[in-house]
């Protein structure tokens, strides 16, 4: 059985990134996958938030930045290091067109995929609160975790997990906005 789950990951994998490898995708999926873009897009949008957003808008990044916090950690120092699957481009050779290595392999192992953890845990809260945003949101996460792939340093079964991870992150970290959102409002109408 885990055999033929493996085959079948590694056939999408080879798939996504040999397959459908095209010059546009060469060249976009590594900018997409960049972590110092995807850095400085988290930081402006945080910095738009608490600069043009409401209340409740502010107090979210306090919670997108714990949720960010968790998903990034559990996914990179926990679940790594326990599940220790090596990534693609370990176990195949660039060199021999087995694989299409676009960035820099990284020395960690591949499950799950943080980028997609991080990327719907902020779609799961965000897309939870802003139901009209939810496409955006969701789309750019999944390009986001689909870029893994393409770049060779993902199996999509390490995105997939990434995916569920992050979303089920995101939406406990709504929920606990929710909590912290209605003591805030309860605390608010006693003194008011």
């Amino acid at each position: 059985m885990l055999t033929t789950l493996n085959n079948i990951d590694h056939a999408i994998f080879f798939f996504i990134n040999v397959k459908l490898a095209n010059p546009i995708t060469d060249f976009i999926m590594p900018i997409v996958t960049s972590d110092n873009l995807l850095r400085l897009l988290y930081a402006l949008a945080m910095i738009i938030i608490l600069w043009k957003g409401n209340a409740r808008l502010r107090w979210m990044v306090l919670f997108s930045a714990l949720v960010l916090l968790f998903t990034d950690q559990i996914s990179a120092h926990y679940l790594k290091n326990w599940i220790a699957r090596i990534r693609p481009c370990h176990t195949l050779c660039p060199a021999l067109n087995e694989i299409n290595l676009l960035v820099k392999c990284g020395s960690g192992f591949s499950m799950p995929s943080s980028h997609a953890a991080n990327a719907f845990g902020q779609a799961g809260l965000f897309g939870y609160f802003y139901k009209k945003s939810r496409w955006y949101l969701y789309t750019f996460a999944f390009l986001i975790a689909i870029s893994r792939i393409f770049v060779g340093v993902h199996y999509p079964a390490d995105v997939l997990v990434g995916i569920i991870l992050g979303i089920l992150l995101g939406l406990m970290g709504a929920w606990g906005f929710k909590k912290f959102e209605s003591h805030i409002l309860k605390s608010q109408k006693k003194e008011g």
